[in-house]
């Protein structure tokens, strides 16, 4: 798998026909794990809405490709993002899903910190004059806030990371939203699937309608499917399509997908935020927040949940057979339709130029670059840790650097 990442320059082309992605990339451990290190760890990641946020202690609880982290509203108004990993022995510092807390507690040994991160309390530490306090808080999560109140967190452990707007510049500012006054929704509920697939293998079916007249009945009925398109530019895919005459909803419904595993679909009476989680190279876990408007009557809410809950319910059942069968060996890769697959070309170059590009870095560097890991403040660690990476570079067969 690797060698093909290794390559600098495409292979002929046999055919003007646009390739998948192989099979091997949506199954291999070794390409899921360079993608928690080239692309979870060091891009911008739409995770919530700041309504959800409403009083100080408010938090809630995410994972990102095995990174846990949450949210939280301090005192002054902040939401502030942190690692949900205690600064003393890793135990998780947050351990429900949601809540509001005055303090942060750790129920391992009672380490506690406040809702800005800033350690507290560290038992029995007290009398150690080589223990710094100011040093040990939680390790922050970067957080943006942007112009509609959605929630970004970049999990990269550099005091700076690439700017929100290098990937989403006017992604919060598309004409078509100026339709929804963000004010008027509220957070109504969360929910969630697990998918026996590889995240990819979703994000490839949220992005077309290609199959949406067979196998989404429902859509079929009321979208002139003959209208869909999608517009590309840099890290967003927008979706369009129009009622069928006489079906028309007034529901101006605006879905649009955030590389790399997020969207959000508005609606006038309702909007959803999906994130398509990975939990290994071949399951994903599929987070849901519902937020409702103040005019929707509680007829027109339940209608249009719903509906989609039923057309993620599909999606999950063709992403789990499919899947099948990129898991079996026999399929590599298949031709894609130019212009009613734009989106999956689009997000599988997207994903490609991440982990090459990271791939290319690691090579020069010889060794795995891991930028969501946090550099040991203190002396006399980073010989052990050497140690080990070196250790587990010569014993991996799959990666030669």
């Amino acid at each position: 798998m690797f060698q093909f990442l290794s390559q600098s320059k495409a292979a002929p082309a046999t055919t003007d026909v646009p390739r998948a992605l192989p099979a091997s990339w949506y199954r291999e451990p070794a390409m899921y794990e360079l993608e928690r290190r080239a692309v979870f760890s060091k891009r911008w990641l739409l995770v919530t809405h700041k309504s959800r946020f409403n009083k100080t202690g408010d938090y809630v609880r995410y994972e990102e490709a095995g990174f846990s982290f949450f949210l939280c509203r301090d005192r002054e108004g902040n939401l502030n993002g942190f690692h949900n990993i205690c600064r003393h022995r890793a135990y998780p510092v947050i351990t429900k899903d949601e809540g509001n807390v005055k303090i942060l507690a750790c129920q391992y040994h009672g380490w506690s910190y406040g809702l800005s991160g800033k350690l507290a309390k560290a038992p029995r530490f007290e009398n150690m004059d080589t223990f710094d306090t100011d040093s040990n808080g939680l390790f922050k999560v970067h957080v943006y806030v942007d112009h509609r109140d959605f929630v970004w967190i970049n999990l990269d452990g550099n005091e700076t990371p690439v700017p929100w707007e290098a990937d989403f510049k006017g992604a919060d500012k598309q004409p078509r939203l100026d339709n929804f006054n963000m004010d008027d929704y509220s957070f109504d509920h969360a929910w969630d699937m697990n998918g026996n697939y590889n995240w990819k293998t979703l994000v490839d079916n949220y992005n077309e309608c290609y199959h949406c007249s067979v196998a989404h009945p429902g859509i079929a009925a009321t979208s002139d499917l003959k209208t869909y398109k999608v517009e590309t530019k840099g890290g967003q895919i927008q979706h369009y399509v129009q009622d069928k005459p006489g079906q028309e909803s007034g529901l101006d419904v605006a879905p649009t997908f955030f590389f790399p595993n997020a969207s959000v679909t508005m609606t006038t009476k309702y909007f959803y935020l999906m994130r398509v989680v990975p939990t290994s190279a071949t399951t994903t876990s599929m987070q849901y927040e519902v937020y409702r408007h103040k005019d929707a009557t509680d007829e027109e809410f339940q209608e249009i949940d719903q509906f989609f809950k039923q057309v993620e319910s599909e999606d999950k059942d063709l992403c789990n057979a499919a899947q099948k069968n990129l898991n079996a060996g026999v399929y590599i890769t298949g031709d894609l339709n130019s212009f009613n697959e734009k989106g999956v070309l689009y997000f599988q170059r997207l994903l490609k130029d991440a982990v090459v590009q990271h791939r290319k870095e690691e090579q020069k560097d010889g060794k795995e670059i891991w930028p969501a890991t946090r550099i040991a403040a203190r002396s006399g660690i980073q010989e052990e840790v050497e140690f080990c990476q070196g250790l587990c570079q010569s014993t991996n067969k799959e990666v030669e650097w």
